[in-house]
C-alpha cells in the first residue's frame, strides 16, 4: 500500500520545475524584443524607401508620357502623381529609429510616419532628362 500512494502522488511538475521553465521564458522574451524591434522598423524604412523609388520612377513615367513638369503629389495606393493631395491617405511608416536603411534623400534619424511623397519634375534645357526631386512632407 505504501508503494503506491507514492507513486499517485508523482504527478504534476514541482513549483521548482515550473518556476525554471517562467525564466528560461522570460530570457528568451528579454533578447527577442529588442530583435523583433530593430526588424520591424526595418521593414518600415524599406517601405518608405521602396514608395520613394515608386513616386520617382511614375514621375519619369509622366515625363516620358506628355513632357509634363511641376509639382506633384505621390498617391501610393493607386501609383499615380497626383496635382493636389486631396483623397490621399498618409502612409509614410518610418519612426525616428534607425533601422538601417540606406538611400539618398532618405534620412534614417527622421520621423516619416503620417507623412507623404512631394514629387517636383524640372525640364532641364541642355539634356533630354528631367531633374526629379523626392521630398517627404
Amino acid at each position: 500500500m505504501n508503494r503506491m500512494s507514492k507513486k499517485l502522488n508523482k504527478k504534476g511538475f514541482t513549483l521548482a520545475e515550473l518556476l525554471i521553465v517562467v525564466a528560461i521564458i522570460a530570457v528568451l522574451v528579454v533578447v527577442s524584443v529588442p530583435i523583433f524591434s530593430s526588424k520591424l522598423e526595418k521593414a518600415r524604412e524599406a517601405a518608405d524607401v521602396a514608395n520613394m523609388r515608386a513616386a520617382k520612377a511614375a514621375a519619369v513615367s509622366k515625363y516620358l508620357e506628355d513632357g509634363t513638369d511641376g509639382d506633384f503629389v505621390y498617391d501610393a495606393d493607386n501609383g499615380v502623381l497626383k496635382s493636389s493631395a486631396d483623397g490621399i491617405t498618409k502612409y509614410g511608416q518610418g519612426t525616428g529609429t534607425d533601422g538601417g536603411v540606406k538611400y539618398t534623400g532618405y534620412e534614417n534619424d527622421k520621423s516619416y510616419a503620417n507623412l507623404i511623397i512631394k514629387v517636383k519634375i524640372e525640364a532641364e534645357t541642355n539634356t533630354s532628362e528631367p531633374k526629379i526631386t523626392v521630398a517627404w512632407e
